[in-house]
C-alpha cells in the first residue's frame, strides 16, 4: 500500500514537471520552424533554425542588445547586493525604534506601483542628462525594500558575540561587515543575486522609457520590437525569446541550491 502511494506521488510529480517544462520545450522547438509551422503547432524540431537566426540578425542588433543587457544586469546586481546588504545589516545590527519606523516606510513604498512615479522620474532624469546612460537605468531600482528586508531577516540569525569579539580584536564596523558578515551570508547573497539579475535582465518598461537610442536597446526591447508591424515572424520571435531566456535559466540552475537556502534562512 505504501509503495502504491509512493508510485502515485512520483507519477503525479513527473506529470506536473512535464506540464511545467512544456512551454520551454515548445519555445525551443518553435525557434526551429517557420512562422506558419509555429502557428500550426509543430511539436517536433524543424530545420529552419539557422534561417531564423539569420533573419533575427537582420532584424536587429542582437549582439549589442545582449551586451547592453549583460552590462546593465551585472552592474545592477553587484551594486544592489552591496547597498541592500549594507542597509539590511545596519537595520538589524544597530537596531532601534527609529530604524523600525524607517523600515516600515520602506515596506509601504513597495505598495506604490512603478508606473505612478515613472513620469516624474523621466522628467527629472531628462533634466539631469541621464537619458541613455547606465546610471539612468540603475538609479530607480538600485536599492529595493524587498532586498533590504531579505538581508535584514538574514542578519537576525547572525551571532552578536562574533561582532563583540571582532571589535575587541580591533576591526572597525565596515571591516566586520566585509570580512565576517558577507562570507557567512553566501546563500542570502546568492538568492538576492538571482532575484536582482533576473529583474534587471527582464526589465522592459523603464528601459523603454529611459533608453531612447537604438544603441542602448536591451534584449526585452529587441523582442518587443519584433512584434511591431502588420506581420510577425513567430519563428524569429521564438528564437529571440529563447536567446533572451537562456542567461536567466543558467543563473538560476547554477545558484538554485543557494537560492533555496537563502530564502529559507530569511524566512526563519
Amino acid at each position: 500500500m505504501i509503495k502504491l502511494k509512493t508510485a502515485i506521488k512520483y507519477i503525479f510529480l513527473i506529470f506536473v514537471s512535464l506540464i511545467s517544462v512544456f512551454p520551454l520545450y515548445w519555445m525551443a522547438v518553435s525557434a526551429t520552424h517557420t512562422s506558419i509551422e509555429v502557428i500550426r503547432g509543430a511539436l517536433l524540431p524543424g530545420n529552419y533554425l539557422f534561417k531564423n537566426f539569420a533573419n533575427l540578425l537582420a532584424a536587429g542588433d542582437v549582439s549589442g542588445a545582449m551586451a547592453n543587457s549583460f552590462k546593465y544586469s551585472i552592474v545592477m546586481t553587484v551594486l544592489a547586493l552591496f547597498i541592500c546588504s549594507l542597509a539590511g545589516y545596519g537595520f538589524e545590527i544597530y537596531h532601534d525604534k527609529a530604524k523600525d519606523a524607517i523600515m516600515s516606510v520602506l515596506l509601504l513604498a513597495m505598495m506604490v506601483p512603478f508606473v505612478a512615479i515613472m513620469i516624474p522620474l523621466f522628467q527629472a532624469f531628462s533634466k539631469w542628462g541621464l537619458l541613455n546612460t547606465t546610471l539612468g537605468f540603475l538609479l530607480p531600482t538600485i536599492s529595493t525594500p524587498f532586498l533590504i528586508m531579505l538581508f535584514r531577516q538574514s542578519a537576525r540569525s547572525f551571532p552578536h558575540d562574533i561582532l563583540e569579539a571582532a571589535r575587541l580584536d580591533g576591526l572597525n564596523e565596515f571591516h566586520i561587515f566585509l570580512r565576517i558578515f558577507v562570507p557567512t551570508m553566501k546563500s542570502t547573497y546568492a538568492s538576492a543575486a538571482i532575484i536582482t539579475f533576473m529583474g534587471a535582465w527582464n526589465s522592459y518598461l523603464w528601459p523603454k522609457v529611459i533608453m531612447t537610442e537604438k544603441t542602448s536597446i536591451t534584449m526585452p526591447m529587441l523582442v518587443a520590437n519584433l512584434k511591431e508591424g502588420y506581420v510577425t515572424d513567430y519563428g524569429v520571435l521564438m528564437l529571440a525569446v529563447l536567446l533572451c531566456s537562456i542567461p536567466t535559466v543558467i543563473i538560476f540552475f547554477l545558484l538554485q541550491k543557494q537560492f533555496a537556502e537563502g530564502i529559507t534562512g530569511a524566512v526563519k
